[in-house]
């Protein structure tokens, strides 16, 4: 009995020291969530303030009297209507062609043998080593030269002939799928792309997934592509229409917030609903720590 009361105390001590590691770490991961969504409480509240409220001390994070207006009144000084469709128009048409390329591109790397198919994988990971800045002059070039300057097809076009990240991440995750089951199809008759889309595409969910939300956030963030390629107003994204907002009415921050909620509402909302998504297909993947 000495002896079990003996070993026990040490199994005690070891089994207190794990529970207070796990304490101080979510204490630790607690205190860092909050550090990021203090600044994000800041904007939500600061858009439901009078322009006088703003920058009170101590930060009044909940307003006295609420103004839903403000929201209505950034529609109001500019065509913010406008910004919401042109934003949405490029980021589908560019998550949708990066989807369908990523899918079509890493199906022909990784369950199709034909020669050179490694050489070609790897320079398509070279290709991830090169930053955009280097072809962004060779690219415009291009794009002026076929009249595409002012117009948005820079900011989608791109997308349908396939993003190397994304060929990587749907390559590696159809690497895991049995070949079998491309046998057992080719056996009943079927052609590759009927393989593609009704066997190998249902079974990538989740990689597919994860290539829609890095697609739709490349896409919805981007700030450079437009503001190269795009000069007329009305023609406006978001994140150029943010700026110009805040350019036009700087001083009146409740607006601005305003419009920065707006914006960053989708991205939100696209992060509850998809995070499990994005999660399992990192991890199977390849792109997660095992």
């Amino acid at each position: 009995m000495g002896a079990l009361a003996h070993g026990g105390a040490p199994r005690r001590a070891r089994q207190t020291k794990r529970i207070l590691g796990r304490l101080a770490l979510h204490g630790v991961m607690i205190l860092l969530g909050l550090t990021f969504l203090l600044p994000m409480a800041w904007v939500v509240s600061t858009s439901l303030k009078s322009s006088g409220e703003v920058f009170l001390l101590p930060i009044q994070w909940v307003p006295s009297s609420p103004r839903w207006s403000n929201y209505a009144e950034v529609f109001n000084r500019l065509p913010f209507g406008r910004f919401i469709l042109n934003s949405l128009y490029v980021t589908i048409m560019g998550t949708v062609g990066a989807v369908v390329s990523a899918i079509t591109v890493a199906y022909g790397l990784s369950r199709i043998r034909w020669p050179g198919r490694e050489f070609v994988f790897t320079i398509l990971l070279a290709t991830l080593m090169l930053p955009g800045v280097v072809t962004l002059i060779p690219v415009f070039i291009i794009f002026k030269s076929i009249g595409w300057i002012g117009t948005f097809l820079p900011l989608w076009a791109p997308a349908w002939f396939g993003f190397a990240f994304y060929i990587f991440l749907m390559r590696q995750f159809m690497m895991s799928v049995p070949l079998e089951l491309d046998e057992a199809a080719k056996i009943d008759g079927a052609s590759s792309f009927r393989i593609l889309w009704q066997v190998i595409a249902p079974l990538c969910g989740p990689a597919i997934a994860t290539v829609t939300i890095f697609a739709f956030l490349h896409h919805y963030n981007d700030f450079l592509g437009p503001l190269i390629y795009i000069a007329e107003n009305d023609m406006f994204t978001l994140p150029l229409g943010l700026l110009w907002f805040q350019g036009r009415f700087g001083n009146f921050w409740h607006l601005v917030m305003a419009a920065s909620v707006i914006t960053i509402a989708p991205v939100v909302l696209l992060f509850f609903i998809a995070q499990r998504y994005f999660v399992q297909g990192a991890q199977f993947s390849g792109l997660a720590g095992r």
